[in-house]
C-alpha cells in the first residue's frame, strides 16, 4: 500500500524570547521561549496565566549555533519518553523539552517538530524531515511505537540504544586516538630537536677542529635531512589524509578496502571487529524486539555497524533470510561473524528469543571492547615511554659525545 509524503515544512527564524511578569497571587517570575513572532509568547503566556511585564528577544537561532550531536538526540529521546509516560500531550512535551534544551540548534530542531506535528504529520513523520539527525532506527521505532500505542517504551529503547552504541564509540575512539596523539608527540618534539636544537650543536662543534662521533654525524645528518624537508613531509601527510578521505567518500571499492585493512592492524583490529559484531547484535536486537520484521531490521542494522566490510556481510545475510535461511546459518555463511556469536543467535532461534540472545552478544562483546582497550592501553604506556627515551635520550646522548671526548682528552 503507498503512503503519502508529507512536503518538507518551510524553515522558520526563530527566537529566544527573555520575558518578565507577575504569575499566580502576583510573584515575580522569568524566563525564557522559543518563537518566531512575539505574540505567540504573549499567547502562551496568556496561556498561563501570567501578566507579561517585559518581553526582549535575545538571540536567533539556527542550524548553524551549536553542532547536534548524537548525545543531544539521546537527551532528546529519553526527556520525550518521560513526558509522553508521565500523559503529556505531545505538542506540550514538545514545547517543554525544546525550553530545557540549552544547545540553540537542538531547541529550533525539537520546535520544527512540534510545528510539523502541530500541522497534523505524525511523530515518525515528523522525524523523517530530518535524516541527518533521526536515522532509520529512530524512525522506525517511534513508528512502531505509535502504531501499538507504546510510543513511551520504543522512545526509552531508543535513548538505550544510542546510550550503548556512544559508549562503545567511545572506547574504540580512545584505543584509536590514544597511541595517535602520543606517536604524534614524540615525533613532534624529535622533530623539533633535529630542526632547531640540533643546529645549535652542529655550530658549536665546527671550531673542535676533530672528527665527531659516528652517532653525532648520524645525528647531524638527519637533522640537515628534517630542516631540508620537514615541510615536504608535512605537506605530504596531510595530503595522503585528505586524499584517503575523499577517496573513502567518493569510491565504494576503495573504502572497503581500507575497512577491510583497519581490521587486519594488530590489536586495533580486533578492537574494531569486536565493535562492528557488537554495535550489530545491539542494532538488530532493539529493531527486531521492537515488532520490526526481521528482513527490514537487518537492512537497519547494517548501516549501524560501522565497516564497510561487516555492512556487506550483513547486507548478504539480510538476503539469505529474505529467501528463508534462518539467520544464523545466513551469518555463518558469510565466514566474517565469529562462531560464538554464531552459536548465541542460533540457540536464541530456537527458544524463540532471538531479541535476548542478541542483546547478551551485544553486552558479551562491548565487554571484550572494554577489556582489550584497558590492556592496550596499559601496554602501550610502557612501550611509549620507552621510545620516546630512546629517540629523545639518543638524540640528547650523541650531541653531547663530543663534548664528553673533548673532556677525557683535556
Amino acid at each position: 500500500m503507498a503512503t503519502a509524503t508529507m512536503p518538507k515544512s518551510k524553515k522558520i527564524k526563530l527566537y529566544r524570547w527573555r520575558w518578565t511578569g507577575k504569575g499566580p497571587q502576583g510573584r515575580h517570575v522569568s524566563g525564557e521561549i522559543i518563537a518566531s513572532k512575539r505574540f505567540e509568547v504573549e499567547k502562551e503566556l496568556a496561556g498561563q496565566n501570567i501578566i507579561v511585564k517585559n518581553i526582549r528577544r535575545k538571540s536567533g537561532i539556527g542550524g548553524g549555533m551549536g553542532k547536534i550531536k548524537p548525545r543531544d538526540i539521546m537527551l532528546f529521546a529519553r526527556q520525550m519518553a518521560t513526558m509522553i509516560r508521565a500523559g503529556v500531550p505531545a505538542l506540550q512535551a514538545f514545547q517543554v523539552v525544546a525550553e530545557s534544551m540549552k544547545k540553540p540548534a537542538m531547541s529550533a530542531l525539537v520546535q520544527e517538530l512540534m510545528n510539523d506535528v502541530a500541522a497534523g504529520a505524525s511523530f515518525s513523520e515528523a522525524l523523517k524531515r530530518h535524516p541527518e539527525h533521526f536515522d532509520r532506527l529512530f524512525c522506525n521505532l517511534v513508528e512502531a511505537g505509535e502504531q501499538s500505542g507504546s510510543l513511551d517504551r520504543m522512545l526509552e529503547r531508543v535513548a538505550t540504544y544510542k546510550e550503548k552504541v556512544e559508549s562503545l564509540k567511545g572506547r574504540v575512539k580512545k584505543a584509536l586516538w590514544y597511541p595517535a596523539a602520543v606517536i604524534a608527540v614524540g615525533i613532534g618534539v624529535t622533530a623539533l630537536l633535529l630542526i632547531k636544537v640540533v643546529p645549535q650543536f652542529e655550530s658549536l662543534f665546527h671550531g673542535f677542529g676533530a672528527e665527531l662521533p659516528a652517532m653525532t654525524r648520524m645525528t647531524i645528518h638527519l637533522s640537515e635531512l628534517a630542516q631540508a624537508y620537514w615541510l615536504w613531509v608535512l605537506g605530504g601527510f596531510v595530503a595522503t589524509v585528505f586524499l584517503i578521505r575523499g577517496g573513502m567518500k567518493r569510491s565504494e571499492s576503495f573504502a572497503y578496502r581500507m575497512h577491510a585493512l583497519a581490521l587486519r592492524i594488530p590489536v586495533i583490529g580486533d578492537i574494531l571487529d569486536k565493535s562492528c559484531v557488537a554495535r550489530y547484535s545491539r542494532t538488530l536486537a532493539t529493531t527486531f524486539g521492537a515488532g520490526v520484521p526481521l528482513v527490514e531490521a537487518l537492512e537497519t542494522s547494517s548501516g549501524a555497524t560501522g565497516n564497510k566490510v561487516y555492512e556487506r556481510a550483513v547486507d548478504q545475510v539480510r538476503d539469505d533470510v529474505a529467501t528463508g535461511q534462518q539467520l544464523h546459518f545466513a551469518m555463518r555463511l558469510t565466514e566474517q561473524f565469529p562462531p560464538l556469536a554464531v552459536q548465541m543467535v542460533g540457540i536464541g532461534e530456537e527458544a524463540g528469543a532471538l531479541d535476548a540472545m542478541l542483546n547478551r552478544v551485544a553486552d558479551y562483546y562491548e565487554e571484550e571492547v572494554d577489556n582489550k582497550v584497558d590492556a592496550l592501553t596499559s601496554l602501550l604506556e610502557p612501550f611509549i615511554i620507552v621510545v620516546l627515551g630512546v629517540l629523545v635520550g639518543g638524540l640528547v646522548i650523541s650531541m653531547y659525545l663530543p663534548i664528553f671526548e673533548l673532556g677525557s682528552v683535556i
